[in-house]
């Protein structure tokens, strides 16, 4: 599993000219799913989200989770995460995950990110063509990747 994560001030996800979700300060997350990921990667992936420190002390030093700061999430899927572009200019995703696959995994991810979380993760909707507008507070964006831990 590979993510995407920005720190925001707001997001929202709008299909067809209807906002299907947003959210005030908290973290825009775009997941991408891989053939070999299992719930072993959902697992690690979401506590190092829930657990990871980058909103602002008062003296300005990020040092503070989102479960601290009470923020929200909202998932996005993005199987383009997985995008191969080492031949010409056409990008390839072989390696993203086939939706009998990935929709499974992304609703298992979104579940147990909402668990942890303690409150609802709004969600885009898989597979569809969706308008996302975000402010990138900060701006912070952190790429993570399951096959890649350490």
């Amino acid at each position: 599993m590979r993510i995407v994560i920005q720190r925001v001030s707001r997001a929202s996800v709008t299909i067809d000219q209807h906002q299907k979700a947003s959210i005030g300060e908290g973290f825009l997350i775009l997941l991408g799913i891989e053939e070999s990921d299992t719930t072993d990667d959902i697992d690690w992936l979401v506590r190092k989200v829930v657990n990871l420190r980058v909103f602002n002390e008062t003296a300005g030093v990020m040092n503070r989770s989102i479960l601290d700061v009470g923020g929200e999430i909202l998932v996005v899927s993005q199987f383009t995460l997985f995008a191969s572009y080492k031949k010409g200019n056409r990008p390839s995703w072989l390696r993203a995950a086939r939706h009998e696959v990935s929709i499974p995994l992304y609703e298992a991810f979104c579940a147990r990110l909402s668990e942890l979380l303690g409150q609802e993760v709004k969600t885009g909707e898989f597979g569809a063509d969706m308008k996302v507008e975000l402010v990138n507070d900060g701006p912070v964006t952190i790429c993570m990747d399951t096959k890649n831990k350490e």
